[in-house]
């Protein structure tokens, strides 16, 4: 199994989290491609970690859906159904909507600054071509916003519902337009002038679109 080794030593928060998180990413990212058996001995090694939160994080991720363990056999990176794209979409943008207006209530002038410099990143991205940069700062952004809203149940399931979705734009090649920098302009400005209700509409549109992106087999002609 190859497994990078050019990759930051997990910093120490808890070593279940470190190893959670990298895994994640490398999973998302196509380091880990689908069908991939993961050694947890490997895994454990390259991340620096002990056996023990290595199995515990493939545990977390097989409860997210992205791997899958068989029980004295093996443990294998999920396969990637775009077509999932279609189940995903609806409630992470109605989620992602209501963050964005529960963010008006909590929000500082300091996180309005870091998001508008957040979007100015993701601009020189896309100008750049940086298409994976790009997708790395919007998902950025929007974590922002989330974690402005301060609700926890929120957070915990847009993250499971977020990763699947990233997975997706990386497998399928999803090139974010530069259309995406006056969305991002627009939502900052509602959030900025307080308008809930304008925020939430132009965040929950942003996510619906992203379905024309995918080239689904039973859409393709209509």
């Amino acid at each position: 199994m190859p497994v990078p080794v050019n990759h930051s030593k997990p910093i120490r928060t808890t070593a279940k989290e470190s190893a959670y998180k990298q895994i994640l990413h490398w999973i998302i990212d196509g380091t880990l491609y689908p069908g991939e058996k993961l050694n947890d001995t490997e895994l454990a090694e390259a991340l620096g970690v002990s056996r023990t939160p290595v199995r515990e994080s493939l545990q977390l991720l097989e409860s997210q859906g992205l791997v899958k363990m068989y029980p004295g056999k093996a443990t294998q990176v999920t396969e990637v159904e775009k077509e999932s794209i279609k189940d995903l979409l609806p409630p992470l943008a109605v989620l992602q909507a209501l963050s964005a207006e529960l963010a008006i209530d909590h929000i500082t002038k300091d996180e309005i600054s870091s998001l508008k410099s957040i979007n100015q990143e993701f601009a020189e991205a896309l100008y750049k071509k940086d298409f994976h940069a790009a997708l790395n700062i919007d998902e950025q952004f929007h974590q922002l916003i989330v974690d402005t809203a301060n609700n926890s149940y929120i957070i915990g399931i847009v993250e499971k519902l977020q990763a699947h979705v990233r997975r997706l734009f990386f497998h399928n090649s999803i090139i974010l337009s530069e259309s995406s920098i006056e969305v991002h302009d627009n939502i900052i400005h509602s959030i900025e002038m307080r308008d809930k209700e304008k925020a939430s509409a132009i965040m929950k549109q942003n996510w619906l679109e992203i379905k024309k992106d995918f080239q689904l087999p039973n859409e393709v002609n209509q």
